[in-house]
């Protein structure tokens, strides 16, 4: 039976409440495990300058995986305005942890399950079962930016893109640029990943959501790359798509899709609507995912002003915990999980706020435990 090390990352506002209540499902499943606490969040980036220090990094390097809560971010000015007085003015720039881990790890594969639970009074219909593969390292997320514009980049543009001509005369300071990078090896792992996931699980088509009309050399990779890798799964057919009429098919047709495949913004984009098909964010898990180390995050935020209060859905965090489950090899607990959560939502035993109730994030989790 094997043993673990699992980073435990509550981070910020109610992540901590959220992890109390994966912690009570996971002594209760009596995973083989121990939970070393790790520093991350806005309270070390206004202390420390810092909401990722090395010391965690170090932790999650001696772990199996880590299990994180929620973040708080902020704008850059308003993060540097947040910094203890003796760290202000000295250039530090706030950067997200959570995108940091996914470059540091090379958690490449951003896995979100977005399942109808019979019974969820927040969901759009009960028919709707999609898994979003969202690339996780590259994209308009790589964090390459500038503001102002360095001379020297832009006249390397303006010699070799036609199109940059017209901001060759505007003052540095008035033009902000980001990069949005694909690479071949990037979008071929993760529509791999979502051909095999789809594979596995019996789904008959895998959609690429892209914007290939437009953003011609960035998507039209991606999609190009797509193409061939469909070709190794002639069981599963490959549909392609643009993001602004998938996001409208999304609305009309959930049902009709199965596995969704896109670079990280659109990902990003999508993952969200595709959890509020099925009850919003107190329903949306996700795993990061790489070749050797996983961090797994419910997708909801900090919500500050409902830290400590011990109400807020559980749900989005406990089914994380599953995905947690799995990616560790430990799928009969993972099942049993699945299906306690499933019969609590079913049942209506314990409903939030947010589903028209009133029970705890607690009691959610100890109804969850009744039916392991």
């Amino acid at each position: 039976m094997a043993h673990y090390k699992i980073a435990w990352l509550p981070g910020d506002g109610i992540g901590n409440d959220v992890m109390q209540a994966a912690r009570i499902v996971l002594d209760a499943l009596q995973l083989d495990a121990e939970y070393p606490h790790g520093d991350i969040g806005w309270e070390f980036w206004k202390r420390e300058g810092d909401p990722l220090p090395e010391r965690t990094l170090e932790l999650l390097r001696n772990t199996d995986c880590a299990l994180f809560g929620a973040i708080t971010s902020m704008p850059k000015e308003e993060a540097a305005a947040e910094l203890v007085p003796e760290l202000q003015g000295k250039g530090l720039v706030y950067s997200s942890p959570i995108v940091r881990l996914r470059q540091e790890f090379n958690l490449h594969t951003n896995l979100r399950p977005c399942r109808a639970f019979e019974g969820n009074p927040l969901n759009l219909r009960d028919d709707v079962d999609l898994v979003v593969f969202r690339e996780n390292t590259e994209g308009l997320y790589v964090g390459i930016e500038f503001n102002p514009l360095p001379q020297e980049v832009r006249d390397v543009l303006v010699k070799h893109h036609p199109k940059m001509k017209r901001f060759a005369d505007l003052p540095l300071e008035d033009i902000a640029l980001s990069t949005r990078i694909i690479t071949r090896g990037g979008a071929r792992n993760i529509v791999t990943q979502a051909f095999e996931f789809a594979k596995k699980h019996g789904y008959k088509t895998v959609t690429v959501i892209e914007k290939p009309n437009v953003l011609r050399e960035t998507s039209g990779l991606m999609v190009r790359t797509a193409r061939e890798v469909a070709q190794g799964y002639p069981g599963i057919e490959l549909w392609e798509t643009n993001i602004d009429a998938m996001c409208m098919w999304l609305v009309k047709n959930p049902q009709q899709y199965g596995v969704l495949v896109a670079s990280n913004m659109f990902g990003d984009v999508i993952s969200d609507l595709c959890a509020q098909l099925v009850g919003g964010l107190g329903f949306a898990a996700s795993g990061n995912i790489g070749d050797e180390y996983a961090v797994f995050e419910p997708t909801h935020g900090s919500a500050p002003k409902y830290a400590g209060q011990n109400k807020v859905n559980p749900m989005a965090m406990l089914l994380t915990t599953k995905l947690m489950l799995d990616w560790l090899g430990e799928a009969d607990r993972a099942q049993r999980l699945e299906s306690a959560i499933a019969a609590v939502i079913r049942g209506r035993e314990a409903l939030t706020y947010d589903m028209g109730g009133n029970a705890t994030t607690t009691e959610v989790a100890e109804a969850v435990v009744r039916h392991l």
